[in-house]
């Protein structure tokens, strides 16, 4: 008898998990629901998934892992429905950023003995299920928060279920978990969307810091293009970590203005000391929720034809270009020319050609 695994959310987080599952375990049976009947179309044509359910069923039954993939609000609620169908050795998990509300849940319907919650801490800031793709969790930090009367093997297993899929298991308590998130997630999606707000509402007539906003600006802004229900779930459920977590930082922006208003130069060089050292001992290979953006830039002569020649080079050395375009304010970029890239290792590779015909090249 196949193995058996049921999502319950198919969008761009589940169908990753979908997608990884099909390519690293090919003859698991993957049965599917998800409110949106197209996703679930898409996914069948494609041959994702073996079974399309209209309701949360018996086709949910024998599973060894039911994985709740839909807004964290959702999830809780779906719970209720999932109980019946649970077999003994069944590994009922969620996908998540926010898990002290379906824990707590979990133990109000006496679920713990099932339930591991997990984050996998990649992202993108497309959602839906036609943004998903395997590689989406690879090498990216999946947190594990075991429930307390859950089995240790059921552990082991679903560690070593994450490790097969290529992404990296991490076991934290689901308070641990809330609180980390909450500062490295949550708070920057806040600070992005704020400084857009912020910028929307203090630009010029003809929107001048629109349109001449530099790559630092919406390298720093991207996740605010992020769906604003699943922020709106997450600030609701996160709440009190996550006003915490300001007040503290609102707490820093007020000790930073007072020292720009003391003229205090040792200070503002300190501060911005302090920091770039500590985001510099970041390694590049750390996955965390925010993804790494993999792009080079080069000089180009502004004549035509010459980002088409560039285009050429990649594409017929099998490098697929995410984006491409001019960078028209750099007064902190360097190049003329931005190329992103899906991932490091093309990324890598870009620059060395480019370098081979000559080009300069300046990789981040």
């Amino acid at each position: 008898m196949k193995e058996k695994v049921g999502f319950i959310g198919l969008g761009l987080i589940g169908g990753s998990i979908a997608k990884a599952i099909r390519q690293y375990y090919p003859n698991y049976q993957i049965v599917a629901f998800d409110k949106n009947k197209e996703t679930l179309a898409l996914a069948t044509q494609e041959s994702l998934i073996d079974v399309a359910a209209t309701t949360i069923d018996e086709n949910f039954r024998h599973c060894r892992y039911i994985f709740l993939c839909a807004p964290v609000s959702y999830n809780t609620a779906y719970l209720s429905q999932i109980k019946p169908l649970l077999d003994k050795d069944c590994i009922l998990t969620d996908a998540g950023s926010v898990k002290a509300n379906i824990h707590q849940e979990v133990e109000r319907l006496g679920l713990e003995e099932f339930f591991i919650g997990g984050h996998p801490m990649a992202g993108s800031e497309k959602s839906g299920y036609t943004n998903s793709k395997a590689m989406l969790i690879e090498n990216a930090y999946f947190v594990l928060t075991p429930s307390s009367k859950v089995a240790q093997e059921k552990i082991d297993a679903y560690a070593a279920f994450v490790e097969n899929l290529k992404a990296l298991p991490i076991v934290l308590s689901y308070q641990e978990h809330d609180y980390v998130t909450g500062a490295i997630s949550h708070l920057p999606q806040i600070i992005a969307s704020t400084l857009v707000n912020y910028v929307r509402k203090s630009d010029t007539k003809d929107e001048l810091m629109k349109h001449l906003a530099a790559g630092g600006f919406k390298d720093i802004t991207r996740i605010a293009s992020s769906s604003p229900t699943m922020w709106q779930h997450i600030c609701i459920k996160n709440r009190d970590n996550i006003l915490t977590i300001l007040d503290t930082f609102i707490q820093n922006l007020n000790q930073i203005a007072s020292i720009i208003e003391a003229g205090d130069e040792q200070g503002i060089y300190h501060w911005f000391d302090v920091s770039r050292n500590y985001r510099n001992s970041i390694p590049d290979s750390s996955s965390g929720p925010i993804k790494k953006v993999f792009a080079v830039y080069c000089d180009i002569i502004d004549e035509a034809g010459g980002i088409a020649t560039i285009a050429t080079i990649l594409a017929s050395n099998n490098i697929n270009i995410k984006n491409i375009g001019i960078v028209h304010n750099r007064e902190f970029e360097e190049g003329v020319l931005r190329i992103e890239f899906y991932d490091a290792d093309s990324s890598s590779r870009a620059a060395k050609l480019l370098q081979k015909h000559r080009y300069i090249v300046y990789e981040r």
